[in-house]
């Protein structure tokens, strides 16, 4: 997004909701009366791996042909536009303050979490099984891509060499074993249920609304969707989201509040059984975000925080659910 764009919604009394990683043009920004603007990142590898997995495509791509046929709460979009498939891109979104962002290092309690899965639903329901997702070629997998198995591969041991010394021997122990492993979850494609899926659906990726009692979520960055696997946006959300003191308590409740939510909303032939085995095998779900991003693209102080945060949060969510026995 440029400058110019933002003078453009000015002055037809637009907003636009984004982040930026950039403090100079952050500044450019409330000079002009915006509240955030959305930015390539202005490190040269970062915007090239943008391009190069169609993120900035499939972000302006999901506000053109899906949202307005999803249930899922997102800002309204006044206008989407790309040059090719990146870096330079327009989005023009509605602003939704009075929320505020959600913090993954923070974590949430057991209301937004419940909140926050329950909202998937109006995402998930109206693609449930949907075949015609696939006319979207942003939404299929990359065959010219290394598979998830292979990229995990290559960067577990820089990883475990970066962050291993701040996680306990069996947190350590699961990150190997799931790069061992031919039948790990992770890396088994998305056959039946499929639906859309967020791909990075935490707290940093939420806006949250409390003024009315019951929190209100709004989803923004929507530029790693794919088709994929129902329960692992709720795995990868409860994993990361909550502190596992809180998650244990909770999530059997909020996972059942889930599940009766989407027979409501007219998923057939999905029983609570399949949920739940479901949900445990998304607890993996996490490791491959962690392990990948931490370490393609740029690091920061925050970033590491973030990443050691959640590799311990997502090791001992899938411990405690024994999922290893899916390895």
């Amino acid at each position: 997004m440029s400058i110019f764009a933002l003078q453009i919604a000015k002055a037809a009394g637009a907003y636009v909701y984004s982040t930026t990683s950039s403090e100079e043009k952050m500044e450019k920004l409330k000079d002009l009366g915006a509240h955030f603007g959305k930015f390539p990142s202005d490190e040269l590898i970062s915007r090239e791996t943008g391009v190069q997995l169609r993120n900035y495509y499939r972000e302006v791509g999901f506000y053109q042909h899906l949202a307005g046929k999803l249930n899922i709460s997102v800002p309204e979009c006044y206008y989407a536009a790309i040059i090719d498939e990146g870096p330079d891109f327009v989005l023009l979104l509605q602003d939704m303050a009075p929320a505020r962002q959600g913090d993954q290092l923070a974590g949430c309690s057991a209301e937004i979490a419940r909140a926050a899965v329950l909202e998937l639903v109006g995402m998930q329901a109206p693609s449930w099984c949907d075949e015609s997702l696939r006319q979207y070629d942003w939404l299929l997998p990359d065959d010219g891509a290394l598979d998830t198995a292979s990229l995990y591969a290559q960067h577990l041991p820089g990883f475990l060499d970066r962050y291993g010394k701040t996680m306990a021997a069996d947190e350590r122990d699961i990150y190997t074993r799931v790069g061992a492993s031919s039948t790990c979850p992770l890396f088994t494609p998305a056959t039946s249920p499929f639906c859309i899926e967020h791909l990075d659906y935490r707290l940093d990726n939420m806006l949250i609304e409390e003024s009315g009692g019951v929190p209100r979520m709004t989803v923004v960055d929507w530029q790693s969707l794919v088709i994929g696997k129902p329960m692992n946006e709720v795995a990868y959300f409860l994993g990361s989201g909550l502190l596992p003191e809180t998650r244990r308590e909770a999530e059997v409740d909020i996972l059942r509040d889930y599940h009766a939510a989407l027979q409501e909303a007219g998923v057939e032939d999905y029983d609570w059984e399949q949920c739940w085995t479901d949900y445990r095998k998304g607890s993996f779900s996490g490791f491959g975000v962690t392990v990948i991003a931490s370490m393609i693209v740029e690091r920061t102080e925050r970033g590491d925080e973030m990443f050691t945060t959640m590799a311990r949060r997502h090791a001992r969510h899938a411990i405690d659910l024994g999922a290893d026995e899916f390895l």
